[in-house]
């Protein structure tokens, strides 16, 4: 078995303030501010891989949700390098391709299949309303049928939250801890519920400043997206780091070494 093997399970996430949303945004900003050239052309590449898998003939609409968790697993190593004192390199952006590509997609496929679901529910719901309302016919059809609609995206819309709750932390649980993508995704999902008023403040910070962003015909996502996962990255870090093992650097790792932050021997599977 794998060092990666003898982590133990990840234990419940800790409490955090909704204040603190605010905290983590100025953290990505100040991860970005530490070499933004950098990050805008990581930034960049990201918008240029994705647009080009959705084009791809077919599998397009597929491809792209599937890369980006590996996509910004990359971007949150590279925000882990930066908070280590370490330089930003545009490749670190590949680290999710080199380190844990497998598990990484496999959070892609989970959220896409999720997502799938999510939306044959939905149109079950709708469009069998819609047929009762056929059948019944005149006003009273009418309105089950739109009151089918209505239910049907309101279905959606959350189970569509409760994926994207699954998915904000499972990159950064996979790429910085070795976490599995199942184990990582229902830990995420357990994060954002258990800590839901921070999650809020920050989905709709991160909200008003993506249409900010599209002002200057979009350049300023260059700038908004590795805050965002600047942002992710720090409230990973408070969320789960203080009750987190961590992995041992790569170079520690290929020496066969297990280490904490503080460079103590990391605790087995039989830890308390």
């Amino acid at each position: 078995m794998t060092k990666q093997g003898h982590i133990p399970p990840a234990p419940a996430p800790g409490d955090v303030a909704p204040g603190h949303a605010l905290q983590w945004l100025a953290d990505g900003w100040r991860l970005f501010m530490k070499s933004p050239v950098v990050w805008a052309i990581q930034a960049f590449i990201v918008f240029v891989i994705l647009a080009a898998l959705g084009m791809l003939p077919i599998l397009g609409w597929a491809a792209a949700p599937i890369a980006l968790p590996v996509l910004l697993a990359g971007m949150l190593s590279g925000a882990q390098a930066l908070d280590r004192g370490e330089a930003l390199r545009i490749d670190h952006l590949f680290d999710g391709i080199r380190q844990h590509a497998g598990n990484l997609l496999l959070v892609g496929t989970f959220h896409l299949l999720g997502a799938l679901l999510a939306a044959l529910v939905a149109m079950a719901i709708s469009g069998s309303a819609m047929l009762t309302g056929m059948i019944v016919g005149s006003v009273p059809g009418a309105g089950m049928a739109a009151g089918g609609v209505m239910v049907g995206a309101l279905v959606f819309t959350a189970l569509w939250v409760l994926l994207l709750m699954a998915l904000w932390f499972a990159p950064a649980l996979v790429m910085l801890h070795g976490v599995a993508p199942l184990e990582a995704m229902m830990l995420s999902a357990r994060a954002c519920f258990h800590n839901l008023l921070a999650f809020i403040v920050l989905a709709a910070l991160l909200y008003v400043l993506a249409w900010v962003a599209l002002i200057p015909a979009g350049l300023g996502m260059l700038a908004l997206l590795p805050v965002t996962a600047g942002a992710l990255y720090a409230a990973w870090r408070e969320t789960f780091a203080p009750q987190l093992p961590a992995l041992p650097a790569p170079a520690q790792r290929s020496a066969g070494e297990d280490t904490t932050r503080g460079g103590a021997p990391a605790p087995g599977p039989d830890s308390d």
